[in-house]
This record gives structure tokens, C-alpha cells and sequence, in this order.
């Protein structure tokens, strides 16, 4: 069954709201001392369907190795979650993922996926009704990096929650282990967190990973540029910018970046901005953890550790969090 779609206080705001939002974050980034975009601006459409084809080119492991080890570790995983749970995917996006522990759970009271566009939810949720018809499945619209309540309704079993992709690469880590705790208030003390997380490993993989050789990671990073012309109406020499991706070993992270080729003067709902040759645009970072250090960062934010799976070449982790 399909349940109707959950608006809560988090509901994104109006879209004249969200132009207005998108506006002045840009506005601040290009302010800023080393420019900035929040990676979160990544998604449009078009970001979204580059983003899918990232994940299909070969030097970007982390999608088909998480995917590996749920299809090899599923059932093992799904174990790990208490029985009748409501599972409280965050971030859920496709169902690609969370397919592979439903088919080891086949008493789950309920699934709650949580994401910002509505649209998109009715679409998952429709798809997924089909291949598990006697689911009982809440779409709740929101913003999951803020306060939400689940669906009333809902059994009153124990509660888990699925963060998989390693989105929480993309958070500074006190930011991190800041929403580690706030998926903790929501899902309730005593809750298990199964969590994806990115591992550690040879510089010349994760630099190929994203700066792949067909150019889909740059043109996904210049898609930014292309949509605050597009939505903003800025006047930008998309040419005049270069993809940037390196880990950063001392940080630990990849970062990624937009390098302005040349001296030149962008200008964004009026307002001018200068580029020196070589000047870059800060858009993403993803961090990379060892098993102990993402430990130590869940135990901060009030998770203890219960177990983790990783391939056989230690590229990838999934983890199971229990609330303290």
C-alpha cells in the first residue's frame, strides 16, 4: 500500500522562496574570501541525471561497491534491525538500495523514505508499491538535515533508520556528527542507523573517481555555473572555468572545485564579481574515514557500534549504529 505523501514543519518552502534562498547563497558564496556553492545546489534535473551517469563510469567505485555489499551482506544487515521496525531512509532519492534489504524484510512494518522533492517521492514510492504491494509505505516531503516528525499512524514498533551513498562524506565532520545526533532524535533512543560510509585508500583511486576520463564528473560540477545562469540570469563564460577534483590527504577529503581559466568578471543578480586566473570556486568536499575514526565520530553523536561490512578490497563500509 501506498500511503499519501507526509507534510510536515520541515515541508520545503514555496518555490519563490527557494529562488530567493538559492540567490543568496550564491550571492554569499561568491562574497566569500575563497569562493564558495553549496553542493547541495548540485541537483537540478540535469545535476541529477549526470550524477546517475557519474555512477556508472568506471573509476567511481562507491556506488556499485555499497551496492555489492548489500547484495552479498544483505541479509546479514537486515538482521541487524529489530523485527516489525518502521525503516526511516534519509535522503532517499531511488530506491536502488534500500530494495536490497527489503527483500530481507519481509516483516517490515513500514518504510518512510524522506526527501526534499514530493514529485520524486510519489514516483519511488509508486514504483516500489508495485514490487511490494503489502509494504506500507509513508513518503514523508522534507528536508532531512532539519527538525521533521514521522508520520502519525505509523506501527508502534521499534524504529531504524537507512543513510546510505556515503552522503555523510559531505559534511564537515563536526557537521557530521551533528546529524548523526539529529538522526538520533528522530529515530528514538535505542534505534539502529544502518550507514554507508566512504574508507580511506590510495590517493590515485580517489582523485580518478572524480575526475573520470569521459568528463561527466566536470560537466556535473560546471552544471552549477549552468544553473545559476539559467535560474539567475548571471552572466558567466562557462568556458572560462575548469573541473578541479584532488584528495586532500592531510584533510582527508576530496575536494572538488571550479577553476577559473582566465582574469575575467562574472556578474549574479547585479552584482559583480572578480575571477583571478587560476581563483577557484570551493563546491564539494567528501570525506573519507577509516572504520575507527567513523566509530569515534558516531560514538560522539551518541551511537555505539555494532557492526561493519566492507568488500573485499576495503574501498567501501556499511555500518550498524545503535542509540545510545
Amino acid at each position: 500500500m501506498t500511503i499519501n505523501p507526509v507534510f510536515t514543519d520541515a515541508t520545503p518552502i514555496a518555490a519563490i522562496d527557494a529562488e530567493q534562498q538559492f540567490r543568496a547563497d550564491v550571492l554569499a558564496g561568491l562574497s566569500a574570501q575563497q569562493k564558495f556553492l553549496s553542493a547541495k545546489y548540485f541537483y537540478d534535473a540535469a545535476g541529477s541525471d549526470l550524477f546517475e551517469a557519474i555512477t556508472r563510469q568506471p573509476e567511481y567505485y562507491p556506488t556499485r561497491t555499497e551496492i555489492g555489499i548489500l547484495d552479498k551482506q544483505g541479509a546479514e544487515i537486515a538482521a541487524t534491525l529489530p523485527a516489525r521496525a518502521n525503516l526511516v531512509e534519509f535522503g532517499s532519492g531511488s530506491t536502488a538500495k534500500v530494495r536490497r534489504l527489503l527483500v530481507h524484510l519481509p516483516d517490515l512494518a513500514a518504510y518512510v523514505p524522506v526527501d526534499v522533492s514530493e514529485s520524486f517521492l510519489r514516483s519511488e514510492a509508486n514504483a516500489l508499491a508495485i514490487d511490494f504491494p503489502q509494504l506500507a509505505i509513508a513518503p514523508v516531503a522534507a528536508d532531512f538535515t532539519r527538525a521533521f516528525t514521522l508520520p502519525d499512524g505509523l506501527s508502534h514498533g521499534a524504529v531504524a533508520g537507512f543513510f546510505p551513498g556515503s552522503t555523510i562524506g559531505n559534511f564537515e565532520p563536526p557537521q557530521a556528527a551533528h546529524l548523526l545526533a539529529h538522526f538520533g532524535r528522530v529515530l528514538g533512543r535505542g534505534a539502529t542507523l544502518i550507514i554507508g560510509v566512504d574508507l580511506v585508500k590510495e590517493k590515485a583511486v580517489l582523485d580518478a573517481a572524480y575526475d573520470d576520463a569521459a568528463g561527466v564528473t566536470a560537466a556535473f560540477n560546471r552544471n552549477l555555473l549552468v544553473r545559476i545562469q539559467r535560474e539567475l540570469g548571471a552572466d558567466i563564460d562557462l568556458n572560462a572555468f575548469a573541473h578541479r577534483a584532488f584528495f586532500n590527504v592531510a584533510a582527508s577529503r576530496i575536494e572538488m572545485h571550479l577553476v577559473s581559466r582566465i582574469a575575467h568578471t562574472v556578474t549574479v543578480a547585479g552584482r559583480a564579481f572578480r575571477f583571478e586566473a587560476g581563483e577557484t570556486i570551493h563546491t564539494e568536499n567528501s570525506y573519507k574515514y577509516t572504520i575507527d575514526r567513523f566509530r569515534d565520530l558516531a560514538a560522539e553523536a551518541g551511537w555505539t557500534p555494532r557492526a561493519v561490512w566492507t568488500d573485499s578490497e576495503a574501498l567501501f563500509s556499511i555500518h550498524a549504529l545503535v542509540r545510545s
